[in-house]
């Protein structure tokens, strides 16, 4: 059984039909009669109070709507039900459907679309595209995977209550308790979501559950449940409640007997939890195909796989098109990383310079040393290629985000060797910073040159730029601060890393824009590497070797990233689409505006509405590039 968590939390994106007409498709459909059935145009007067009225209605909504789930909330920096984690059963994800479907069925009957302005429209669209992808969906329950090794709750939940959970009263304290025993019962309704899709003959490639019950033994390794080390979890329980004797909000007595709860809660609710959780993984393993398959192979998965592209390009993109559209790219990519060799220096051809980019561990040039010092140096460059990049932001943007972010190491429960970098959002009102994430238990997977490119797009101006600035958005209905579209999101980041080569400063020597040629490279392999593997019959090993064939990747990491495309079908192909559709809108901005154009205008109309599907982007730079003729 799919289960409908926060897609912004854990980046599983709400799945349409694949067999229907796209949600953007029935959304422009359904306020094309609303503007016919008018008699005539409506005045200023209507306009405006029309687009008030609806205005309201989104904000009561979007209320009921987070009010709904205590993650969410938390995520957002709220405190309401801080005491409680989502329902994850069968029937809470029947409920969550049914106040959608109300929803969506109240906005068509009560608001007259051309009566609403310019923006009202757009925001009604979106509304209208979110929601009937969401019910789309459900024709698709089944096919998810409810535990793998990259955006399952398994490994979140440890994360939300040591980064996410605010203890600054004893009230907190009691919450943050509290959901330690809620977390025993979110899992349990998870592992019987499992069970629902393993009958059905859906479950994820042989190699996720080994990930899992690592992650999942990882959690529950150290301090209160054997004699080792203070497990993470436990650290940041006690260290919340030392804050609070520190800060004279509880006295020791207090404090003992919180760290008595919390301890009670993690033996007998926490972890029995996921150690029905690692049983379950066990006892299913062995039914798993011993080679990794593409979703198409699974019921359903044609269809499945079709949506998922999709849903996640937000076009109408078939696999054939997207992988053509993907060896096209490696080909011309090959050719500037031709020329970023040269300039280095090296003699050999591409693929020896690949070779000696992976495998000369101890150059100096090429990798930091796999120890602590390593470690900190990498988190130091990284936030100093942030810091040098914020001073030239205003001559590129007119918005600027409010909210501070900084570099972080995975904790120690979910890092993984080679896996992939990844932020974590702000909050709207700016009190905790974004985070970029780093995984760095092992530094010979992570290259001197790629760490200028993976600060631009996690952090400034990538990731951080534009999702801070889409929560801090004020004159557009909140939910459209909190939209979620992955081309949109992924196609920005990506655009960044080369717009920040057009800032100076930036990618000063060979090896770093070979790094950004390299990053680049990837999200274009993607192309090839995800249609290969759900719709083509491509092997894993097959994709492997592809892409070590067309970068300088180690065996370690392209295997991760292949995994990775394998457990999360489509979701790979959104960067390199969505950043070739930002860059077209950018050169026809240049071509039709000539002296007029501006960064900053083009910038401030791709960020200043939030995440929106790709053809409603081009429809507002469409609109920009009109008005400022």
């Amino acid at each position: 059984m799919r289960i409908k968590l926060l897609s912004s939390l854990i980046a599983l994106a709400l799945m349409g039909c694949g067999d229907k007409q796209s949600a953007a498709d029935q959304a422009s459909q359904t306020s094309a009669p609303t503007e016919q059935a008018s008699a005539k145009p409506a005045t200023q007067a209507e306009v405006e109070a029309e687009t008030a009225r609806l205005n309201e209605w989104f904000e009561v909504k979007y209320e009921e709507g987070i009010m709904r789930s205590p993650i969410q909330l938390a995520f957002l920096g709220r405190s309401e039900r801080q005491g409680e984690i989502d329902q994850m059963s069968e029937a809470a994800l029947e409920d969550n459907l049914a106040f959608t479907r109300k929803n969506l069925e109240e906005l068509k009957s009560s608001f007259d679309y051309n009566k609403l302005s310019h923006d009202a429209k757009i925001s009604y669209d979106l509304w209208v595209y979110q929601a009937e992808a969401e019910l789309a969906s459900d024709a698709f329950r089944y096919n998810g995977y409810v535990f793998e090794q990259m955006n399952a709750v398994h490994t979140f939940f440890p994360t939300l209550m040591i980064s996410f959970h605010h203890v600054a009263s004893k009230e907190d304290m009691d919450n943050f308790n509290n959901r330690l025993k809620e977390i025993g019962r979110a899992l349990d309704q998870l592992v019987e979501g499992s069970k629902t899709n393993a009958a059905k003959g859906v479950r994820p490639p042989y190699f996720a559950f080994e990930e899992v019950i690592k992650a999942s033994q990882a959690i529950i390794t150290g301090a209160p449940f054997d004699d080792g080390d203070d497990s993470s979890i436990w650290s940041a329980a006690k260290s919340k409640i030392a804050a609070l004797v520190e800060n004279e909000t509880i006295d020791q007595a207090t404090d003992d007997a919180l760290q008595a709860e919390a301890k009670t809660n993690l033996l007998e609710h926490f972890k029995p939890a996921y150690e029905r959780l690692i049983a379950w993984q066990k006892e299913d393993q062995p039914n798993a195909s011993p080679e990794a398959k593409g979703v198409s192979e699974l019921p359903n998965g044609v269809a499945f796989y079709n949506e998922r592209l999709a849903n996640q390009t937000t076009t109408a993109l078939t696999a054939d098109e997207i992988h053509e559209i993907g060896l096209k790219e490696v080909a011309r990519l090959r050719k500037e990383m031709l020329a970023a060799k040269d300039a280095f220096g090296f003699e050999g051809d591409l693929g020896e310079y690949f070779v000696f980019l992976r495998d000369t561990k101890d150059d100096e040039r090429l990798y930091y040393p796999n120890t602590d010092e390593g470690r900190q140096g990498y988190i130091d460059d990284a936030t100093a290629a942030i810091e040098n990049i914020k001073s030239m932001l205003p001559d590129y943007f007119g918005i600027l985000p409010k909210a501070d972010m900084v570099v972080k190491r995975v904790e120690p429960f979910r890092e993984q060797d080679g896996a992939a970098q990844h932020y974590y959002p702000s909050t709207p009102d700016g009190s905790r910073p974004g985070i970029y994430y780093a995984h760095l238990s092992d530094m010979t997977a992570m290259p001197k040159r790629e760490l200028e490119v993976i600060a631009y797009h996690e952090g400034l101006p990538g990731h951080h730029m534009q999702i801070a600035i889409a929560q801090e958005l004020e004159g557009v209905p909140t939910f459209r601060t909190q939209a979620g579209f992955t081309a949109y999101i992924e196609g920005w980041a990506l655009y960044t890393e080369w717009l920040a080569k057009q800032m100076p400063g930036t990618y000063q020597d060979p090896l770093t824009e070979f790094g950004r040629l390299g990053s680049e490279m990837w999200r274009a392999i993607r192309l090839v590497l995800d249609t290969g593997l759900h719709a083509k019959g491509w092997t894993e090993q097959q994709a492997v070797d592809y892409f070590k064939e067309n970068s300088a990747i180690t065996e370690e990491q392209a295997r991760s990233e292949v995994r990775r495309y394998l457990v999360l079908p489509g979701q790979a192909t959104s960067y390199k689409i969505g950043m070739l559709k930002i860059q077209e809108l950018l050169a026809k901005a240049q071509a039709e505006l000539g002296d007029k154009f501006d960064y900053r205008d083009f910038h401030d109309v791709v960020l200043g509405g939030g995440a929106v599907p790709l053809s409603v982007l081009e429809s507002m730079v469409n609109t920009w590039i009109e008005e400022s003729k």
